[in-house]
Order: structure tokens, then C-alpha cells, then sequence
């Protein structure tokens, strides 16, 4: 969910993430956090409300993190559905639903057999979801399949440049309100992505080393944003002007013409996992380490941009107090060895396991919360979050297992290898406007949160960040599915 300083007016429950920039408590802004209190206080009494001597756990059930039976085990399908409704005074009214099921076994409960998850949403103005993804290890024996098919249109997706803090952010110019205002959209450009993955995950040695194999096929249609079709209904002194940053960067060289429309991204990807999670959904203790080598090859379709990706994540989960507290923390490494990525595929990151419908960053409500969604672009990146988990209610809420749950994190990221850039094109003049420093440094942010898990799988996520650094931006409030990691 995504409310600005740009007159944004959102309310948004789905699972991709959208980030949210600075409060300002217009009118709009205001509707729109009532409207999402309101819900979360209706959701949270509705669960409180369960909690009776017939459906709570006992105190010693609730600290038993051994023992499975506290809760009631779920066998055949069952589902967590929820309504994607939203307005954005650019690119219009959102409406659609999302659905996930899932087949459970009750010798295997919490861990289910199948899982299908499927949304469809659209706004007024032309950008949308279409998404189906299915997993499962009980199709194809002794092998994970997971499979994703997604159409995805955004009219104004972010774009800051690339570097991180080399280059200059100026919130101003997204500021109408500001003397110094350019667009709202000016750090926006359109993008259209067809993509289809397909990943196997099978044990390759002891009961927690596996093997990773898979094929991700992207295609990219980018463009300056319609501004004519957003201007539509808008009264004279309300019009988006027609530039961006991205048409700057075409212009001078930072972006070549046989990019700037966009291309294939198709890569083959192997790769070696170690997990050792307790509970994939939310894990008490355990590791989750994968070491990911991707390839563009030009046979593929890549043309002229094929290259070679490599990505290094490390997670790890410890039990503070049993079954309801425990830390939890994310170390992420993506370099480009080989090649020349080109600018539309450069924000793509690399995991054997995703559950979000496209992983991109750095930035935003799957990387670093509370910044700017891709703020950080570079040819190697590192990035860490920490976080505290606490489980605080355990209770039945429509004959369905429900845990509540607060967390607080701590959010970091950088650039540690170029995106090389030939600026000779770039106007003196408009140098020191465009380009900040000669080196990145860290990003960070902090926060917390809140999450309602159903059957310890469909978990309903609020996270609220903080940007330490205003190049960054300001805040950002996220609605959507699953734990970061």
C-alpha cells in the first residue's frame, strides 16, 4: 500500500508490495490510514474476540514450541482469500482478488502438499496483475517444483538512476506544492513484464543440502510514462508535465537506444541450498543459505546483453523464548561477473524461493523498507535485515489455526560495484543536479510491524519503515502476504 506527498490516496491488500513515501496528512492521506486502522483493529478484535475456554490454548500449550498438537491439524484444502481495492489519484481506481490455496496432509501439517496461488487486478488507467504460481515436493519424487506465470504492468514504475547516493534524489521536483517542482512522475518510467519461471529444488546430499536448477524468462516493454492518458479528467492546473529522468537519460547517453524499450531477460540458473528450517512460513530456528550462478546466454534470445549473475543469501533464525520469540536475520550479496546487464533487468534479484510475484530492488517492502522502492541499482550489491519476532497470540478464528504476531527491524543496504555510466553526454550544468557523490554508502531504515498467520502459511503482513537518511525518502507502510524472509 503506497500513500505521498504526491496526493496518493491508497488502500491496498495484496501480497506485491507497494511502498509508501512520506505522511503528509492531507485529507486523502488521512481517509486512507483510518480506513487501513480500521481494518487492522477490525481484524484484530474479530481474533480477539475467539480467544474463549473452548478454542485458546493454555498457557503451557502456548509455550510448548515442541508440540504440533496445541493447534488443530488441518487436512484437505483449505484457502486465505482477499480483495485488492485501491485508488491513486495518477494511476486510478485498483480492483481485483487474490486466492491462495493449499493441501494439507495431517501427518504433515503445518506443511502442505500443494499450493496455488493466483490474482488478478487491474486499475482504470492500465497497470495490472495477472499472476498464477503454483508449489509443490509431491508432484515430481523427491523434487520441489515451483512454477510462476506472471503479466505484470506498472504505468509509473520507480527509477531513481543507478549507484545508489552517486546519484542526486530531489524530492522537491515530485512536489507540487514545491517552488522548485518538476512532475510528480519525474522519477517514473512505464514497464511491461511478461515473465515465466520454472524451478526444481531436490536433496543433494544429507537431509539439509539440496541442489537448485531453474529457467526465468523475462520480457520487458518500457517507455516513458502516458502521460496523456493519466491527464485525462485532470483540470488544467492538476496536467502531469511530460518529463522524466528516464527521457534524460536517454537523451544523454546513460540509457543506449537498443535498451530503452526494453528486451528479453532470459536466464538458466544453478545453484546449491543449505536449509535447515524448523517452519518454512515463519522458522524459530535454523538456516536457509543458497549460493545462485544465473545466465544470460545470448542463444536464449539475450542478443548483444548476455551476461552472468551471481547471488550469495544467508539466513538465520534463533529461538529466543519458545515457540513465540525469535530473531531473525538476512545477508544478501548479487554481483554481475560476466557481461553487460541491461538497465531494465538490472533491479532483478536472485533467490532459489520466492513468494512475491516479481524480486526486484533494492529498496521498498522486499528489501529495505521505508526506501524509496529501487532507490539502490548497482552492479554489485550487499544488503541485510535483522528482526524480532514475537508471537503474542495464539488463538481459532473461523475453525482456523491463527497466530498474531509483532515484529521490529532493522533494514541496510549498498552499492559495492559500479553500474558504469558514461556521463560525457551530460550537460555541465546539469551535473551537480543529477550526480551526488562519487561513492555509495549505506542505506538504512528502521521499523516494525504486525502479521495475522492462518494456518501458520496465509499470513497477512503490515509493515511500517523509516529512512534514515532523506536521500532515501521519508516512510514506508506495506500491506501485503508472508514474512520478509
Amino acid at each position: 500500500m503506497r500513500v505521498n506527498e504526491h496526493n496518493f490516496c491508497t488502500f491496498k491488500i495484496y501480497c506485491t508490495f507497494i511502498s509508501l513515501k512520506p505522511l503528509n496528512f492531507n485529507s486523502s492521506t488521512m481517509k486512507t490510514t483510518l480506513l487501513t486502522l480500521s481494518l487492522l483493529f477490525f481484524v484484530f478484535f474479530s481474533a480477539f474476540s475467539q480467544t474463549n475456554p473452548d478454542n485458546a490454548l493454555t498457557e503451557k500449550e502456548a509455550h510448548d514450541l515442541d508440540s504440533i498438537k496445541v493447534e488443530k491439524l488441518k487436512h484437505g484444502w483449505t484457502f486465505g482469500a482477499l480483495p485488492v481495492v485501491s485508488f491513486d489519484s495518477d494511476i486510478g481506481f485498483q480492483y481485483g482478488a487474490l486466492v491462495n490455496l493449499y493441501k494439507y496432509d495431517s501427518t504433515r501439517y503445518p506443511e502442505y502438499d500443494h499450493s496455488i496461488y493466483a490474482e488478478w487486478s487491474q486499475t482504470t488507467k492500465g497497470s495490472g496483475i495477472m499472476r498464477l504460481a503454483y508449489d509443490t515436493e509431491h508432484l515430481l519424487k523427491g523434487v520441489r517444483l515451483t512454477a510462476d506465470l506472471s503479466y505484470l504492468t506498472e504505468k509509473a514504475i520507480n527509477f531513481y538512476g543507478f549507484n545508489g547516493y552517486e546519484v542526486a534524489y530531489h524530492p522537491e521536483w515530485e512536489d507540487d506544492q514545491d517552488p522548485n517542482y518538476v512532475s510528480r512522475l519525474f522519477y517514473r518510467h512505464e514497464r511491461k513484464i511478461f515473465h515465466f519461471q520454472l524451478d526444481f529444488q531436490g536433496k543433494l546430499a544429507g537431509k539439509h543440502l539440496l541442489w537448485y536448477g531453474g529457467i526465468n524468462l523475462f520480457n520487458f516493454k518500457v517507455n516513458t510514462v502516458d502521460v496523456d492518458k493519466l491527464n485525462k479528467g485532470k483540470p488544467d492546473d492538476q496536467l502531469l508535465p511530460d518529463t522524466s529522468i528516464y527521457t534524460n537519460y536517454i537523451n544523454w547517453g546513460l540509457i543506449a537506444p537498443d535498451e530503452k524499450d526494453g528486451g528479453n531477460a532470459n536466464y538458466i540458473s544453478a545453484g546449491v541450498v543449505f536449509d535447515s528450517r524448523d517452519n518454512e512460513p515463519n522458522p524459530m530456528k535454523g538456516m536457509w543459505s543458497e549460493i545462485v550462478l544465473r545466465g544470460a546466454p545470448s542463444f536464449l534470445g539475450n542478443g548483444e546483453y548476455d551476461h552472468l549473475k551471481l547471488s550469495i543469501t544467508h539466513r538465520q533464525y534463533f529461538t529466543i523464548i519458545k515457540r513465540d520469540l525469535s530473531f531473525a536475520y538476512r545477508l544478501g550479496y548479487q554481483t554481475t561477473l560476466a557481461g553487460k546487464t541491461p538497465f531494465y533487468a538490472q533491479p532483478l534479484m536472485m533467490f532459489t524461493y520466492y513468494r512475491g510475484a516479481l524480486p526486484q530492488g533494492i529498496g521498498g517492502g522486499k528489501t529495505l523498507r521505508g526506501i524509496l522502492r529501487n532507490r539502490i541499482v548497482g552492479k554489485s550489491i550487499f544488503y541485510g535485515n535483522f528482526e524480532l519476532r514475537w508471537k503474542f497470540i495464539h488463538t481459532r478464528f473461523l475453525k482456523q489455526n491463527l497466530y498474531i504476531a509483532l515484529n521490529g527491524f532493522l533494514d541496510t543496504g549498498r552499492t559495492l560495484g559500479k553500474y558504469e555510466l558514461d556521463i560525457s553526454g551530460v550537460p555541465e550544468d546539469q551535473l551537480s543536479n543529477y550526480f551526488d557523490q562519487d561513492t555509495d554508502s549505506f542505506h538504512s531504515s528502521a521499523g516494525g510491524g504486525i502479521r495475522f498467520a492462518l494456518n501458520q502459511n496465509f499470513i497477512v503482513a503490515v509493515d511500517y519503515g523509516m529512512a534514515l537518511d532523506k536521500r532515501d525518502g521519508t516512510s514506508g507502510l506495506y500491506i501485503g502476504l508472508n514474512y520478509l524472509f
